[in-house]
């Protein structure tokens, strides 16, 4: 049973590390497309900027939200972990819900308009 908790921890770093990683790349990623679109004259390059870095900052966020989830169930949690987990989550959540209404102008549970015309037309 020890060696499964162990294999889980490890687990649970490698996960947390891959979160960063997703940060960290599409920032390089994002950063390389603004700077074709700079170059090509493109008036939405900066538009493009923040959506491509918060594409890569909300993978990465969710991804780490699991890393903490899953380090936090192979250990024997007490109170102050699960509260510090918690506000950990609900920070995280905020924020990813933040950056996908930046990108997409809207809420995740929100209909685009396209999707409610065709209900509509239906």
């Amino acid at each position: 049973m020890e060696n499964i908790s162990l294999y889980i921890e490890y687990a649970a770093k490698f996960i947390e590390v891959t979160g960063v990683v997703v940060i960290l790349l599409g920032t390089i990623v994002a950063l390389f497309k603004y700077l074709l679109a700079k170059q090509n004259k493109g008036v939405r390059s900066y538009k493009l900027l923040r959506q491509e870095l918060g594409k890569a900052i909300l993978l990465g966020l969710e991804i780490l939200v699991a890393a903490d989830i899953i380090a936090t169930v192979v250990t024997k949690p007490t109170l102050y972990e699960v509260i510090s987990l918690g506000i950990i989550v609900l920070i995280r959540t905020f924020l990813s819900l933040s950056i996908e209404l930046e990108i997409e102008g809207r809420f995740p549970w929100q209909r685009k308009e396209k999707e409610n015309r065709l209900d509509q037309e239906a």
